[in-house]
């Protein structure tokens, strides 16, 4: 186990240092904030389309974080000839994959945490439907005040005392952003103070950001069992694939279940993205599409599985790879 801790530590701060780590993050928030102004442009349904964008750029953001993040983790290392350093010492290559896959998560479930509260943020705001309608000043204050803070505070200790800025900057930037988040839950849009998270949208649309991030580990699985093989480029290509297959499993072969023993065996074959996005569960205002607790454990039993399975086709993989 001290084995397995050491290099899942090592991968959890050599994700969080690659650059293109930051890049996404901030890409992730950027477009959280662009999604209020852009879901005004409907003709109705407004909140509806900004639930829609923000959970797509929450799905989208962890495929490329897990694309990105499991290439620079494993097949880097592979190609550079580095993981010879570890896996020549008494480190088995099971151990040595589930300790940069677990590493991964880690990395993968603090961006989601993050975007998660800008997300949150940016619903409490809402669209404005009209020039007349008031800016929701404490959730722009709050939030863009501990960003700022953040980003002040990492400089400083990077210049005067030497200390890694990406680690120190999330570091500082998650119990920051968590507290902003808190701290507006108690003033509505004028700064009265109201009871909490009265302005913020219902534990529904929270559960929807958890089975997003379930599916994204699955995508995680994806990708770090595609990168036992694959350079970035591919590697990115096949978790696409997946999200785009899973998307279409029930309209593709979902339907044809009873008429088709091909697509009943596809249907229950391919991983399915639907039981993640209830989008339209959110909007139907009906208690059985309410997301109840057993909904939610299934859910999470599917994707421990899901991952369990594609975990073990990638140390199949990495166990016959040629690393010398």
């Amino acid at each position: 186990m001290t084995r397995f801790w050491s290099i899942l530590r090592v991968s959890f701060i050599e994700t969080v240092r690659q650059p293109i780590y930051g890049v996404l993050l901030i890409c992730t928030m950027l477009m959280m904030l662009l999604n209020v102004s852009l879901a005004a442009f409907t003709l109705s349904d407004d909140d509806k389309l900004l639930l829609e964008l923000g959970l797509s750029t929450l799905l989208l953001s962890g495929l490329f974080l897990s694309a990105f993040s499991a290439t620079a983790a494993l097949s880097r290392e592979i190609e550079n000839k580095t993981v010879l350093t570890v896996i020549s010492k008494p480190v088995s290559r099971p151990l040595f994959y589930l300790g940069k896959f677990f590493g991964l998560i880690g990395a993968l479930a603090l961006a989601h945490y993050l975007n998660t509260l800008v997300f949150l943020l940016a619903q409490r705001h809402g669209v404005l439907q009209n020039t007349s309608d008031p800016w929701d000043m404490p959730a722009i204050v709050f939030g863009s005040g501990s960003v700022f803070l953040t980003l002040l505070a990492a400089v400083f200790l990077n210049y005067f005392h030497g200390r890694d800025f990406p680690l120190t900057a999330l570091s500082i930037l998650t119990p920051l952003l968590t507290v902003a988040t808190v701290l507006t839950a108690f003033f509505d849009k004028r700064w009265n103070v109201t009871p909490f998270a009265q302005e913020f949208p219902g534990g529904q649309v929270v559960i929807a950001t958890l089975l997003v991030l379930l599916f994204n580990m699955i995508l995680a699985g994806v990708a770090t069992a595609a990168s036992t093989r694959f350079g970035q480029l591919m590697t990115l290509t096949t978790c696409v694939l997946f999200t785009c297959l899973a998307a279409v499993a029930d309209y593709a072969f979902g339907q044809y279940v009873g008429v088709s023993n091909a697509a009943a065996a596809a249907y229950h074959i391919v991983p399915n993205l639907g039981p993640f996005w209830i989008i339209d569960g959110l909007f139907a205002d009906r208690q059985e599409m309410t997301v109840n607790a057993s909904y939610l454990g299934y859910a999470a039993g599917y994707s421990l599985l899901m991952t369990a399975a594609f975990v073990n086709v990638g140390i199949a993989l990495f166990n016959r790879r040629e690393v010398g």
